[in-house]
């Protein structure tokens, strides 16, 4: 059969049949179907784009906090300041996907250089005040002023610096937010005791970093937000679900109902849904899990990123000093039954490569290590381009880990104020 004849059989075919229909509303409806694929290809590119703008148009400042000589509040009062600026507002939906809102985030953080401790909390310059206040109820002989950020002072040179760092995780692997660290309440601080028989995990992080030497310098930061329900509720389209409170109520449960002598659930092993009536009571360890747990659902959750990061010239770069004290620094939250920490997450540590091959002329290290750099240096953690994984701590964990020391704390180069400052009298004559 020649082309013309299979040509003409084929608008014989098709001239009967509906496809001319087809194609008609394919047509028509083809730039309806273009803008959604346009549309969910471009979204995200939008919402990056908004939220960079968002960000720009901020200022933000870094405010040290000089300690008085004579600070005698326990870790409660710090928790009462993160419950001051636990803000969960987000914006409306037209400030978020049009401006480019988003929830405020604050950056926590203690900083040695070359043995000079010193604290730190970055926010956006119109929430200062807010954040001031807060502090000054709590820890009246307080003095917050703004500083020059001391991670500019740092400019990368692979020839010049050397580094490590690393952003924490859990140490539980399978549902860790449910559990919480051990926290200034396990060490008995909320009955606030004499100075003399204070135990503060900080104390440990404060002399390891008060002993830096010249040319060394430690970092550790505690990116935060006010956590709210992101997870879509399963069998739900618009209702939200609180995936931590999920499960620890999931390990709650599983605890109630698990035989202390095989570990397995109480229905697994009978397959009878009535055999919890009979079950024993539980061990001493399980019931302070649960209480540890349902403390933790008490209080307001953050998201927070923990990095810790260890950067000093590679003359006098000391590997077991630097990279040990990062690491124990934080462990002294850990507890076996319950939660703790462990480096994790994006680290320059210097066997990630243990090859040559692996990365030559150690492009790659330098690479990663510029770029914790940048993250640290623009507090980034919860949005491109420095997205990390978050960790969902309460006030009482997140005030265990920051919070102001004592005079149990006796690093003699931690500053403090030499005394404290008191306003004139209200009636001294004119």
């Amino acid at each position: 059969m020649t082309f013309e004849g299979l040509y003409a059989t084929y608008r014989a075919i098709f001239d009967i049949s509906v496809l001319p229909v087809a194609e008609r509303y394919f047509i028509y409806l083809s730039p309806l179907g273009a803008a959604i694929f346009l549309g969910i290809a471009f979204w995200e590119i939008w919402i990056r784009y908004v939220r960079l703008s968002f960000f720009l148009s901020l200022k933000y400042t870094l405010l040290e906090l000089r300690l008085p000589r004579d600070t005698f509040k326990s870790p409660l009062a710090m928790e009462t300041v993160l419950t001051a600026i636990h803000n969960t507002a987000d914006g409306t939906a037209y400030g978020r996907v049009w401006t480019g809102e988003v929830r405020p985030w604050y950056s926590l953080e203690i900083v040695s250089v070359e043995g000079q401790v010193k604290f730190y909390i970055w926010t956006e310059d119109r929430r200062k005040n807010n954040l001031k206040s807060a502090l000054y109820s709590q820890y009246p002989g307080i003095e917050v002023r703004e500083a020059e950020d001391y991670s500019r002072d740092v400019q990368w040179d692979p020839k010049l610096w050397k580094m490590w760092a690393s952003e924490f995780q859990f140490t539980q692997k399978e549902n860790a937010n449910a559990y919480p660290i051990k926290t200034y309440v396990d060490y008995g601080l909320d009955k606030d005791p004499k100075e003399e028989f204070k135990i503060d995990p900080l104390v440990h992080m404060l002399e390891w970093l008060g002993s830096l030497r010249p040319n060394e310098q430690a970092w550790f930061q505690f990116v935060c937000r006010a956590h709210i329900k992101e997870q879509k509720k399963p069998g739900h389209l618009l209702k939200k679900t609180d995936t931590w409170k999920d499960e620890a109520n999931k390990v709650i449960n599983e605890i109630m109902l698990r035989d202390p002598k095989t570990k397995s659930t109480v229905q697994e092993k009978t397959k009878d849904p009535f055999a919890v009536l009979n079950f024993p009571r539980l061990t001493k360890g399980e019931q302070d899990i649960i209480s540890a747990i349902e403390r933790k659902l008490q209080k307001l959750p953050f998201d927070v990123v923990v990095r810790g990061l260890y950067v000093a010239q590679r003359s006098v770069f000391d590997t077991p000093f630097g990279i040990g004290g990062v690491i124990s620094s934080m462990k002294q939250y850990n507890s076996e039954h319950l939660n703790g920490f462990r480096p994790g997450g994006s680290t320059t540590m210097p066997g990630a490569f243990d090859y040559p091959w692996q990365d030559y002329k150690n492009t790659r290290r330098n690479y990663r290590s510029k770029r914790v750099l940048m993250a640290y240096r623009r507090r980034s953690a919860f949005y491109p381009p420095y997205k990390a994984k978050s960790m969902v701590l309460n006030t009482e964990e997140l005030a265990t880990i920051f919070h102001l020391p004592g005079a149990v704390a006796g690093t003699p180069t931690l500053e403090r104020i030499p005394s404290k400052r008191g306003e004139a009298p209200v009636n001294l004559p004119t």
